[in-house]
């Protein structure tokens, strides 16, 4: 078993909090993604776990162990930095085998180890060449099959595709995906990048400040995020967000005014709402619809800005009637141009509310039955 239990993870740093209070649990042979912008404490989380870093309180468990004090070389985890951190005099051989020797395991033992991992990367052609005549994606291979090689309980990767290109990237994120599948491992997985973590992971943990936001599954964070911030981080572009008034609140759901006039009732619950309350209504921009169709709910008046023609799809940045900027995705076949006027259409399936203090309210019991199929 390789599950790993975080539990009351606290780490300070000049008195600055970096995590607070972190509880988080990864299942054997799960893929799980630590994702938030750059300083919410996520490679600091994923260094604790390695013993890279001595938390200030907590526990951490690998395995059902307390592994808490117990230095990084017996906690039987293997990590993949940002940095490929390959030694140039050595050939690809000689830097996957080099964990092995320091461990001093037999010749042939360690001969039999790097040839399998060299099968698995596919990079046996490259077992005597040196770093300096490898591609970025080769390299990122060998300091992966480092790891593989030592046979540990848990992979960690720390924001390993981020020297590389688009392209190549694209690439190692399905190798990575398909070596979680052949190698059957635990893995954690740091990333500030979103699409990473959608495309890759069993479970998201979302961090902010320190503290974890929300964990769940990729589409579970995309269709019913806890608060703002995970809304506003998960998906690209990001989701829209405006400030609409509290209208009415009652049996029927939750009636808020829109922007340029009209109203909108949505199936949420409506616990602890005042009279004249401040709500932020979310939508993602590929779930508003150019032009007011039959199965459309609402429709904001806007006024195109700016027209990013992607090809299979059309960004749309729009004005709306109170100065507000929104995006919306449109058909890679749109004609609109850059200051025409459109109507924008959404429907309350894939709208989400929000507190003025960033919870998300809570979707009506039953509420166009299941939400998977939203």
């Amino acid at each position: 078993m390789s599950a790993v239990q975080l539990s009351q993870i606290r780490k300070s740093y000049a008195g600055v909090d970096v995590l607070k209070s972190v509880d988080i649990s990864v299942e054997d042979r799960e893929f799980m993604v630590f994702v938030g912008p750059s300083g919410c404490g996520k490679s600091t989380l994923l260094r604790t776990v390695a013993g890279l870093e001595l938390s200030d309180s907590g526990r951490v468990l690998i395995g059902g162990e307390d592994v808490t004090e117990v230095e990084p070389s017996q906690r039987g985890v293997a990590m993949v930095f940002q940095s490929y951190a390959l030694y140039p005099h050595m050939s690809v051989f000689e830097n996957i085998a080099f964990g092995l020797r320091m461990m001093k395991l037999p010749e042939a033992k360690i001969r039999e180890r790097v040839e399998a991992a060299a099968r698995v990367l596919q990079i046996e052609a490259l077992l005597e060449r040196r770093p300096r005549a490898l591609s970025g994606g080769q390299r990122q291979r060998v300091a992966i099959g480092r790891s593989i090689v030592r046979e540990p309980k848990v992979f960690l990767f720390d924001e390993p595709l981020s020297n590389l290109d688009a392209a190549l990237r694209v690439q190692m994120r399905l190798e990575l995906i398909k070596l979680h599948r052949q190698l059957d491992a635990t893995m954690i997985y740091v990333t500030h990048d979103q699409t990473e973590a959608m495309t890759m992971a069993d479970r998201i943990v979302v961090l902010n400040h320190g503290r974890v936001e929300q964990v769940g599954s990729p589409l579970e964070l995309y269709r019913e995020p806890c608060n703002r911030f995970v809304a506003g981080f998960i998906g690209s572009p990001k989701m829209n967000f405006l400030d609409v008034p509290l209208q009415r609140a009652d049996g029927a759901g939750v009636t808020v005014g829109l922007p340029g006039g009209g109203s909108l009732t949505l199936p949420f619950t409506a616990d602890g709402l005042q009279s004249g309350a401040k709500l932020v209504l979310g939508i993602r921009p590929e779930h508003l619809v150019e032009g007011a169709g039959g199965s459309c709910d609402a429709v904001l008046d806007a006024e195109i800005s700016v027209v990013e023609h992607l090809g299979s799809e059309t960004l749309l940045h729009a004005r709306l009637a109170n100065d507000v900027t929104i995006q919306a995705k449109g058909s890679g076949e749109s004609l609109v141009a850059n200051g025409e006027r459109i109507a924008l259409g959404l429907n309350v399936r894939h709208a989400h509310l929000f507190r003025e203090d960033g919870a998300a309210l809570t979707r009506r019991a039953g509420a166009f039955g299941n939400q998977a199929a939203a």
